[in-house]
């Protein structure tokens, strides 16, 4: 018979709903069992997409003698991390101060009844190898500790709780005490671990890091930093030639395992993907890079093919694995590759793919990276390179089309407010820089998704699947959302974005900021009590909530003219600026807001007619002008805040350019407004 979780929303903890394990969610029904019973509880954090977990599961998890001993000795709870990103922080960081180790997923604690961690470790083998202990083995051993040692385990829990305080951000700086240094000092540690031959940061394996890369394009934007630049388009136009995107359907994948991006961890997630889309975007506008322009719309194609519900909402992500093997939906066999293609079109493409060369993968298989220049092959084949393009189009279609005949990698359907909203953000500045209004359409259907099913009461809820939307939402839901509104209202100017953000903001101040020192808990002050409440400053998978909420909440301020939004971000940047002086690496999306609260972000209003707004907004798309907000405003938009409701010219359109509180004179012609807003290089 299923057990409870097959009554929940996380398609992870529905896929542990056939185990023989008595499994609870994480909830008040297993805690008070725990607590009357004083029994300790076995926390098991994993992900849909997380190949070890999997491993576990079918390992330990389906074993009927496993799932005895952790019936027997333990309240078991089964947690998704993506779901309950909470707990998952407040385990992850217990994990590392415990062990002394790095964490990871499955991640797997032993907790007392009033949820305190003792013990833990990630991933258990059924027996002991890799230097891990067998987890049968392991469960008996734990279950006795947790009996005999209770005094033991208190004193550890007063000093990790001690631990958890002490990282708390405390002593905020004053406001004169902010420089440009940390930036400078970001951008210096960034010079240094970054990989000249490969693109990326340090060594293997690597992660995409898009909030450092997208530092690096403001950074150069603002002071023509040729090396910043360099940093970020190589880096980017690396991963696009690696094997870490996916050459046949669009879109990355998590992690390469390697330095040189070839083979990565096959999960696909939406919340890098959607950072990355408007990462290519701005990459294009800067470097007029065909290749970025070419990325862009195979990982839009994806996006909206493969993760966009019905709907409108953006699913989470696509396994690594199918059929139980990692990346086996990806990877070809080189006689796969002959048998769906001509002789023309395999000469091109094996060539073009490096499966003219050795295996890649797993020393049978080919994961298809980009290895050679196709002007080279051209001149090898004696084709011109518009006949080679030709072929490699007709192959790569081919291809495709018989990788959609394999069994695909399952796709977890949860739809999350927080990386629905990076992937609205993505869309719309993609959107706007290359005038796709397919993919402003598919961000606009999203946003309405989360208002009519995540947007209840004047409040976020946190996920959404098979109709059913629950679970409180978290600072990184409104903080990512209020931005992703001000990348739409840059794209498509509605005065209800603005209104929805206003909302948002209004929310986030009156339930997340600490009043008292600045910044914001990743809870709300009304969530579920946990032993401990956080105020992430770090950039992580996903962008800091802090840091992204200090950027959207100034922007805001900016273009409402609401200046308990600019106290609000000010004071956040007060709290962890003392952390920015001493170690900057890390968190780029705090030092995005220190830098626009150093040097206020242009603000560019057009108004004019509809019609004429169009022709300014196609003579200024394709532009990358770093910190500017450019927003065109019909001359009929009614209810507007100060800061928009400029003067309108009858039949023409004005443009006013403000910083802060200055503003210059309106200007009346495209190429006025380029020579002002032309990037420092230029000057």
């Amino acid at each position: 018979m299923p057990n409870r979780l097959a009554q929940e929303t996380s398609p992870y903890l529905q896929q542990h709903a056939d185990n023989p394990v008595d499994w609870y969610a994480w909830g008040d029904e297993a805690l008070k069992i725990a607590r009357e019973q004083d029994r300790p509880i076995l926390l098991s954090i994993g992900y849909s997409a997380c190949h070890w977990c999997h491993v576990m599961a079918s390992e330990s998890f389906e074993d009927q003698a496993v799932a005895e001993l952790m019936n027997r000795h333990f309240v078991n709870i089964k947690v998704d991390r993506e779901e309950r990103p909470d707990l998952d922080q407040i385990y992850q960081l217990a994990h590392q101060m415990i062990s002394q180790r790095s964490g990871g997923w499955p991640l797997t604690m032993f907790l007392t009844p009033g949820q305190e961690p003792f013990f833990g470790g990630t991933y258990f083998p059924p027996t002991a190898r890799y230097g891990l202990p067998g987890f049968s083995d392991l469960l008996g051993r734990v279950a006795q500790f947790y009996a005999s040692n209770k005094a033991e385990i208190a004193k550890q829990n007063e000093s990790i709780q001690g631990a958890f305080e002490r990282m708390q951000p405390a002593s905020p700086a004053h406001h004169s005490e902010f420089s440009a240094a940390p930036l400078h000092l970001a951008l210096e540690n960034l010079r240094a671990s970054f990989d000249s031959t490969c693109g990326g940061f340090g060594q293997a394996p690597k992660f995409p890091h898009p909030t450092d890369l997208e530092l690096c394009l403001r950074r150069h934007a603002a002071t023509g930093d040729a090396q910043a630049l360099k940093m970020a388009a190589y880096t980017l136009g690396r991963m696009a030639m690696g094997g870490i995107y996916d050459q046949l359907g669009g879109g990355f994948c998590r992690y390469s395992t390697d330095a040189t991006w070839l083979i990565p961890h096959f999960e696909k997630m939406t919340y890098d993907n959607g950072p990355l889309l408007g990462l290519c975007a701005d990459a294009f506008a800067v470097t007029r890079d065909p290749l970025f322009a070419a990325v862009a719309v195979e990982t839009a194609g994806w996006v909206m093919r493969e993760m966009q519900s019905p709907e409108g909402g953006y699913y989470s992500s696509l396994d690594a694995d199918s059929e139980h093997v990692e990346g086996k939906f990806y990877v070809w066999s080189r006689e796969e590759v002959q048998a769906a293609l001509s002789v023309d079109e395999y000469a091109v493409c094996a060539a073009f793919y490096g499966v003219d060369g050795p295996p890649n993968f797993e020393h049978k298989h080919w994961n298809l990276h980009v290895a050679r220049a196709l002007e080279d092959i051209a001149t090898d084949l004696g084709m011109s390179a518009e006949q080679c393009g030709a072929l490699l189009g007709q192959a790569r279609a081919k291809l495709l089309a018989v990788r959609e005949r394999r069994i695909r990698p399952g796709r977890d359907e949860k739809i999350l407010g927080s990386w629905n909203a990076l992937m609205i953000g993505g869309m719309a500045r993609a959107a706007r820089i290359f005038d796709r209004p397919d993919w402003l359409a598919s961000a606009r259907r999203a946003l309405e998704f989360i208002r009519t099913t995540l947007w209840k009461d004047g409040r976020l809820l946190a996920t959404s699947k098979d109709g059913r939307a629950h679970l409180n939402a978290y600072l990184d839901d409104y903080a990512f959302l209020i931005a992703a509104l001000v990348e739409l209202a840059q794209a498509d100017f509605r005065s209800e974005d603005l209104e929805f953000a206003g909302e948002l903001a209004e929310v986030l101040l009156e339930q997340f900021q600490d009043a008292k020192q600045g910044g914001f808990f990743f809870t709300s002050h009304d969530h579920e009590r946990l032993i401990h409440r956080g105020k992430p400053g770090h950039d992580n998978a996903t962008p800091s909530g802090n840091g992204v909420a200090a950027f959207a909440l100034q922007r805001l301020g900016h273009v409402t003219g609401e200046t308990r939004y600019l106290e609000a971000a000010e004071r956040t940047l007060q709290l962890f600026y003392p952390a920015l002086a001493r170690q900057p690496g890390g968190y780029s999306s705090l030092l995005m807001a220190l830098e626009e609260a150093l040097e206020p972000p242009r603000v560019v209003v057009l108004r004019g007619p509809a019609a004429q707004l169009r022709d300014w907004q196609d003579k200024l798309r394709g532009h990358y002008f770093g910190a500017t907000l450019t927003l065109a405003v019909p001359d009929d938009a009614a209810g507007l805040p100060p800061v928009l409701a400029k003067p309108v010219s009858p039949g023409a359109v004005n443009a006013a350019v403000c910083r802060g509180v200055t503003c210059l004179p309106p200007v009346d012609s495209v190429a006025a407004l380029l020579g002002i807003l032309k990037p420092a290089e230029n000057r």
